[in-house]
């Protein structure tokens, strides 16, 4: 196969099948809507096991002597489902900040696997899990500021759930954040959240950085994450992860037309 040959010429085919991994795993895909557009913004690309086993599951095998060669199969495994399953939006792949050594070196696998699958490198959007420790912030400064130099649009994930908050995104300036489902949840009737969201979104107005509220379940936290200024949203309301597939958004959930 092509994507072989692309692999070897660039010393990352062992990266790219997941060479000295003793597990393997797929992904689900969950949508990030634009309820101002009523489209698909976005498909995020979610680790399952073979059988659908959750996240968890498949994540309880990675250690510090796999990391690098699970999140490089990772971005493989999102941009060719993705291919297959005709993604037109862009894909959210999560990569691991810990796992990028030299993202010069890091990123050519996902470059190979993007030329080979016909997937536009324009429409990647790589999310920095907040939630993983990062001791060195220059580093990751590095690693973002490379990506987004390639044309990767850049992201920081669970936004407000870890250990850096602000000071990461100042730090970063990424291209979107993801306020995370624990900020968000019951919003509409928690005063406390609703102004600390609100304080987070006029930053990310001052320094043009788009906006995405994950994890929402209700129609109240919709209507309520609306009225502070949010279009991207991702959550149960609108479709739960589908499994090596592209989940159906109920229109309703969109709520009435403006």
């Amino acid at each position: 196969m092509m994507i072989q040959k692309n692999y070897r010429e660039l010393g990352c085919l062992e990266c790219a099948e997941g060479a000295g991994l003793d597990f393997d795993f797929t992904m689900a895909y969950q949508p990030i809507v634009n309820v101002t557009t009523r489209q698909v913004f976005a498909q995020e690309a979610l680790v399952r096991g073979l059988d659908n086993e959750p996240a968890g599951q498949v994540f309880s095998h990675v250690n510090e002597g796999n990391r690098y060669r699970f999140d490089q199969a990772c971005r493989v495994k999102a941009i060719e489902g993705a291919s297959k399953l005709g993604v037109d939006s862009f894909l959210c792949i999560n990569f691991m900040p810990n796992a990028v050594y030299r993202p010069e070196l890091c990123i050519r696998t996902t470059l190979a696997a993007a030329d080979h699958f016909g997937f536009p490198v324009e429409r990647i959007i790589l999310e920095i899990t907040e939630g993983e420790k990062v001791a060195d912030v220059s580093h990751l400064r590095g690693i973002v500021q490379h990506y987004q130099q390639r044309g990767f649009l850049t992201a920081i994930d669970d936004f407000g759930a870890g250990y850096s908050g602000l000071n990461l995104l100042a730090e970063l300036h990424t291209d979107l954040i993801k306020l995370d489902m624990a900020l968000i949840r019951n919003i509409d009737t928690d005063k406390g959240r609703r102004a600390i969201t609100n304080g987070i979104l006029q930053v990310c107005r001052d320094l043009s950085i788009q906006v995405i509220a994950e994890g929402v379940e209700t129609p109240g936290e919709l209507t309520t994450l609306q009225d502070l200024g949010i279009e991207l949203f991702q959550g149960y309301h609108f479709a739960r992860p589908a499994f090596q597939a592209l989940a159906d958004i109920p229109v309703e959930a969109y709520g009435p037309f403006p």
